[in-house]
This record gives structure tokens, C-alpha cells and sequence, in this order.
């Protein structure tokens, strides 16, 4: 009997909260893709993949059992941090640190690649996967951190923060920490604290996706639109399919009055993920009926409407399409 081991080829292929959570922060929803390339393996290959999500103090919030090439979902989630972790034949395979901070962002989509290779030896276990952006801390600080992500699923921000900058005080190397703790800031609305630690952490390592991309959502918050697109631009340039940077240095450029340049990233987004980035179809309806062209506004419409049949405003929006589609 062969025994698999999952090496994971790209972690962060999708990362994509898009839907308005209504202010409520508290109806995020977690899914993606798991593919497998069952390439370099011959004869019997595993049929499911146990999907588990946690919240950042190890609580179990859910577990799925997911076919190979299939979809995981978690509905229902609470603002907060949280670990996505894979299992094969009951051997962690992969855990993947989720964040689902933003009260205003209800769907994120993170979808995941998975090889699997055969180990010759039945004795041998399925390892973890070691990822490029893993960081190896001293058991002290892992104990530390388990605080502090605890302290985050309980909402304690303040505390949380304490624990993490005991965290880079000791080790002031911990990109993940600094990130942690400028997630921290975010959420309490410390925006030049967290973009500092944001810049802290990328400093120790220059391609850190969370750092990157959350650093850029910050500086589209906090209106700073040249620096989101250049923080931005350079999310892209190294995870080109992230949907989450494209939709966000698109809104960057209208912001700045660039519809030309937002509508190529938009509509990268929604090809990316169409239906996480169904809502980007208004925002691109409503740059075209500010435009003067309606009939494609009402493209746009028609095509939200396709991915959203269930939507409160549907009959205005059937009205302005029926008006103004193209013949």
C-alpha cells in the first residue's frame, strides 16, 4: 500500500473577501478549490481530503470532508483570524492562517494546489508541508502567540497586542508576529501603528503575502490611493491571481479618477473569481452609467443578476437593463 504525502505547490492562490457584510461583521464566509495533481502518482490515490477550520485558539469550528478536486465552505463565521488545516489519512497535510478581520468584507475565497507524492516506505508518515513563509519561533513564543490568537478570538484587541509585542521584543525577526500585530492595530483603527509593522514585517520578508496585501487594504482605507497602487502592484506582480489585490488597486484608480486603468483590474478580479467578485459587476454599472454608457451598465447589471438571482434591488435593476441593453 502506497502512502501520499502533500507537498503544497502555492498556498495563497486566491485570497478574496468581496461581498458587504451589511456592518455586521459577523456572517463571513470561508470556501475555495482544493486541486490535485495526481500527476507523478501511479495506481491508488486518495479519494477526500479532511478540511478542518479553527479559530486562532485552536477551537474546532468545523470539519468537512472534501473529494479531491472539490470545494470546501464555511458559512456563518465571525470577524477574527482563523487556521484552515488539511488531513490526509489522519496526518496534517497543510494549516493555512485565515483572516477574516474586516467587518466589511463577508466572502473571502482561498483556494489551494496540492501535489501528491508517492513515499515508498509504508512506514513512513505524510509530513507537514513546509512552507516558504513558515517561521520557526522558540516554544516559548509559540506558546506566546496561542495567547495572543486567543485573545484576538475573544475580541481582545488590547490584549492581544500586549502579548505580541512581548512576541518582537524578544524576537524582533517574527515577520508573522509583526503582521499579527499590525493586524491587531488595524482592527483598532491604529492606522500608522500597523502600517508600520506592516512595513516592519516586509522588510524581513519582502514577499509576504498577508503583509503585502493587507498593507495595501490599509492604505485604500486610510485613502492613501498612490501608495495602495504601488503596495499593490507589487502583490500582483508576485501572486497575479490574487482577485483580492486586483479589485482593490482597481478601486485605487477610481478613486484617483483612472477609470481606463480600474476597469482592467476589475475585470481581471471577476474573471479571477466571478462569482466571489460578483458584486464588482455594480461597481463597474456604476462607473458606466457615470460615463454615459448605459448600455454597457446594463451588461454589467445583467451579468450580477446571472451570478445573483436572490437580490433585493433585482426589479430596478431589470427595469434600467430592459431600458438600456444593447439591441
Amino acid at each position: 500500500m502506497k502512502i501520499f504525502r502533500a507537498s503544497l505547490v502555492f498556498l495563497f492562490l486566491l485570497g478574496l473577501p468581496v461581498t458587504v457584510a451589511n456592518g455586521q461583521g459577523d456572517n463571513h464566509t470561508l470556501y475555495g478549490d482544493i486541486t490535485v495533481d495526481e500527476s507523478k502518482v501511479d495506481g491508488l490515490k486518495p479519494i477526500s481530503i479532511e478540511v478542518t477550520l479553527y479559530t486562532a485558539s485552536r477551537v474546532i469550528i468545523s470539519r468537512q470532508s472534501v473529494p479531491t478536486n472539490g470545494r470546501y465552505r464555511f458559512n456563518n463565521l465571525s470577524t477574527g483570524f482563523y487556521e484552515l488545516v488539511l488531513e490526509l489519512e489522519g496526518r496534517e497535510v497543510a494549516r493555512i492562517r485565515i483572516d477574516l478581520s474586516s467587518p466589511l468584507l463577508a466572502e473571502r475565497k482561498q483556494d489551494l494546489f496540492l501535489e501528491w507524492n508517492s513515499i515508498s516506505s509504508p512506514s513512513t508518515k505524510p509530513a507537514i508541508i513546509s512552507v516558504a513563509d513558515r517561521y520557526e519561533r522558540s516554544s516559548v513564543n509559540a506558546k506566546l502567540l496561542e495567547r495572543a490568537n486567543d485573545a484576538v478570538d475573544k475580541r481582545n484587541y488590547e490584549g492581544a497586542a500586549v502579548v505580541l509585542k512581548a512576541i518582537t521584543a524578544s524576537d524582533p525577526r517574527d515577520f508573522q508576529a509583526w503582521t499579527d500585530l499590525a493586524n491587531v492595530h488595524l482592527l483598532q483603527g491604529k492606522y500608522t501603528e500597523a502600517e508600520n509593522e506592516y512595513l516592519r514585517a516586509i522588510d524581513l520578508h519582502s514577499n509576504f503575502f498577508p503583509a503585502l496585501l493587507n498593507l495595501g487594504r490599509l492604505e485604500v482605507a486610510t485613502r492613501k490611493y498612490d501608495v495602495a497602487i504601488a503596495v499593490l502592484g507589487r502583490v500582483i506582480r508576485s501572486y497575479p491571481e490574487s482577485a483580492e489585490a486586483n479589485y482593490f488597486i482597481g478601486e485605487s484608480y477610481l478613486q484617483l479618477k483612472q477609470g481606463s486603468q480600474a476597469v482592467a483590474y476589475l475585470n481581471q478580479a471577476i474573471r479571477l473569481d466571478p462569482k466571489g467578485m460578483a458584486d464588482v459587476h455594480l461597481r463597474l454599472a456604476t462607473l458606466y452609467h457615470r460615463s454615459g454608457m448605459k448600455d454597457k451598465a446594463a451588461a454589467e447589471y445583467q451579468a450580477f443578476l446571472k451570478k445573483k438571482p436572490v437580490y433585493p434591488d433585482r426589479k430596478r435593476l431589470e427595469k434600467y437593463i430592459s431600458a438600456n441593453k444593447k439591441l
